[in-house]
């Protein structure tokens, strides 16, 4: 069996920034172990997975190279990006999810492509966990959680960019992630994403948090279009604009690779 694969650096508009993350169309689900077998041999942030189910809508599955996850942004305009320049659609896409609904995906004039995702606006945490406070070289000044993560809000930008985590313990939060954000000067906020309990360290971009980080930030700025800098090694831009249940996410993506599977 064959079958084609595409790497894409996602959140970028230059090689070699933002997230990579490989798409592999296929006409039928492989098995689960299969599936997550190609992801680990990828060795990226994710895998998505996609399988037409009608013109312009797709059912799509994301693997970490060591679980299957949720929700990722990511790989979502990844998947955008190939079925908009090599595999023939024109026009709105639609994604069947099994955990966060159906996502809508436009191309922009500019050619940032803009994800629908759901409005998922962290809550207040009292009973912080000492995995997270012991995880983090710098103690937050608030704490949030949503579905995906706990969110650590730091005094400032440069604490953001300085502090240092602790794989160990940041796992133990598992199967809630972490994510460190502050109010920025260039850009509305910054942030940086955790996620040792299911995918890897430090993720270069996350789309899919930013669901949460927008929300949370429109209500701390009083603005709903913001823009947002994942200060990673590789870094990536996120354009965000909170729109009631809806968090719209767009950014650029840039093709790294094409080629084939042979399984």
């Amino acid at each position: 069996m064959e079958l084609e694969v595409f790497v894409v650096d996602a959140f970028t508009d230059k090689k070699f920034q933002g997230n990579s993350a490989a798409v592999v169309p296929v006409l039928e689900w492989l098995s689960d172990e299969l599936m997550q077998n190609i992801a680990a041999e990828n060795n990226l942030s994710e895998t998505a997975f996609i399988k037409a189910i009608a013109l312009n809508r797709y059912a799509i599955r994301w693997f970490s190279p060591i679980t299957e996850i949720d929700f990722c942004g990511h790989a979502t305009l990844a998947a955008s990006y190939v079925l908009l320049h090599f595999l023939g659609c024109k026009g709105q896409i639609e994604f069947v999810t099994s955990k966060v609904g159906e996502l809508q995906v436009n191309q922009l004039r500019d050619g940032r492509i803009e994800m629908s995702f759901p409005n998922q606006l962290p809550e207040i945490v009292e009973d912080i966990p000492d995995a997270l406070l012991e995880g983090l070289s710098i103690s937050p000044v608030k704490v949030l959680r949503n579905r995906q993560a706990y969110f650590a809000v730091l005094s400032s930008e440069q604490d953001v960019r300085n502090v240092q985590y602790y794989s160990d313990k940041l796992k133990l939060l598992a199967p809630y992630d972490a994510v460190v954000t502050a109010h920025a000067n260039e850009f509305d906020f910054v942030s940086r994403y955790f996620w040792p309990a299911n995918g890897g360290d430090e993720d270069p971009v996350t789309g899919s948090i930013h669901s949460g980080l927008a929300p949370y930030w429109a209500e701390q700025l009083g603005k709903l279009d913001l823009t947002a800098y994942q200060a990673s090694k590789r870094g990536g831009v996120l354009f965000c604009q909170v729109m009631n249940d809806r968090v719209l996410v767009s950014g650029f993506g840039v093709l790294y690779s094409r080629g084939t599977i042979y399984i």
